[in-house]
């Protein structure tokens, strides 16, 4: 393995658990704020809004795509990961004093859309392709105990208390950034960078293009835009569908569901680090295979404890396919066009599916589908859409699972 110029292993691993608990940090209060933000809509009787909170968050993914992942590259990661969770803290505060909802959360998207490429494309630096699949384990375990805890937190402070729910949000925010504080100093990987917006742009699109043409970096692109664009809709789904099928009005229970879920891609992530290296990366198309007829039976489930099982069953398919998926693009980009600038085009593309996929639910909701109508289409419309990238996946040659 090779360290970083003046940097020992002992320092690395030191800010390695630094990356771990900002990023923990970090995630907790995006995903506790999101369920606060949802209560407040609610309780201004304003439910129509709920999918475009989703949306503020993304869209500035989607615009600052183009910049976020060079940055990334140019400056050092730890740098760049502080100021992305300042920005995160201005939005969460932002919220505490009024401000619309819609803007808040957008503020704290662009900060997420600045933390995202660092976050992940700084593990490129501390760790060689044999390690990155179990790296990204840790990553992804460590995230989605947080997004458990932000989601169950958030829940019950929202139906208890507002006030405290923002508190807790900003106080984890700015731990995140003193987090940031001990991460390694590593150099960054592309110097020299010209911030001319529309050099960058042109940048970008080649940076995507030339992923695209690769087959590997083509597959983890699709496999997770599908993967974060269910996922999205899920999370919004639930609650919808929580009053309808299990005749519940609360806000914990459909996030202590989404807490399921966290609780299984843990497991799946676990799993995956276990049990898949880059070398068979192919292999994680059985846990992509799995969401769709799983999501499809949530039609079917009446019974809180049956939803449990089922969310965590959800949870570990979901797991099993990402983690490799993304480990896959951050080796391939760090050898091409460097991991922050792979991880942006990432964001890109994950965040146009996103907003493909809960503007297809919002469209159902207006039209006043019914809740199960809607999770037998969309499971149905998962299975389809993995069947097919499998399909040409598998019929490349040499490529087996």
């Amino acid at each position: 393995m090779n360290y970083p110029e003046k940097l020992t292993p002992s320092l690395l691993s030191v800010g390695m658990m630094a990356v771990l608990l900002a990023q923990f940090l970090s995630a907790l209060a995006d995903n506790a704020i999101l369920i606060v933000a949802i209560a407040i809509v609610k309780s201004q009787g304003l439910t129509h809004l709920v999918p475009m909170l989703q949306e503020s968050f993304v869209v500035p993914f989607i615009l600052l795509a183009p910049f976020v992942g060079q940055i990334a590259d140019a400056f050092p990661k730890r740098r760049v990961m502080l100021f992305g969770n300042s920005l995160k803290f201005i939005g969460a505060l932002a919220m505490v004093f009024g401000v619309n909802p819609l803007i808040s959360y957008a503020l704290v998207g662009v900060g997420a859309a600045m933390y995202s490429p660092a976050k992940y494309g700084i593990l490129s630096q501390i760790f060689g392709a044999s390690l990155l699949v179990r790296a990204n384990g840790m990553m992804e375990g460590s995230t989605i105990v947080a997004i458990l805890m932000g989601v169950v937190t958030g829940g019950w402070l929202a139906d208890h208390s507002l006030s405290w729910a923002f508190t807790g949000v900003v106080a984890a925010y700015g731990l995140a950034a003193l987090a940031n504080l001990f991460i390694p100093h590593l150099p960054a990987e592309h110097t020299g960078v010209k911030f001319h917006p529309w050099k960058l742009t042109g940048k970008f699109i080649s940076s995507a293009l030339r992923l695209f043409r690769h087959p590997d970096s083509r597959f983890s692109l699709l496999g997770t835009s599908v993967f974060w664009g269910s996922g999205t809709t899920l999370r919004l789904l639930l609650f919808a569908w929580v009053p309808v099928a299990l005749l519940i009005t609360d806000n914990q229970t459909p996030a202590n569901l989404m807490g399921a879920v966290s609780i299984g891609i843990v497991l799946g992530a676990g799993a995956a680090g276990i049990w898949i290296t880059l070398a068979k990366v192919n292999r994680a198309l059985i846990g992509g295979l799995l969401l769709g007829p799983l999501i499809f039976g949530l039609a079917f489930v009446h019974n809180l404890t049956t939803a449990v099982i089922l969310m965590i069953a959800i949870g570990m398919s979901g797991g099993f396919f990402i983690v490799p998926l993304n480990a896959l693009l951050q080796e391939r980009g760090h050898e091409t066009i460097g991991a922050g600038n792979a991880l942006a085009v990432q964001n890109f593309v994950e965040n146009i599916a996103m907003l493909l996929f809960v503007g297809g639910y919002t469209w159902a909701i207006e039209e006043n589908i019914s809740v199960s109508i809607i999770i037998i289409g969309f499971g149905l419309v998962l299975l389809a859409v993995i069947s097919l990238l499998a399909f040409f996946r598998l019929n490349q040659k040499g490529s087996v699972l």
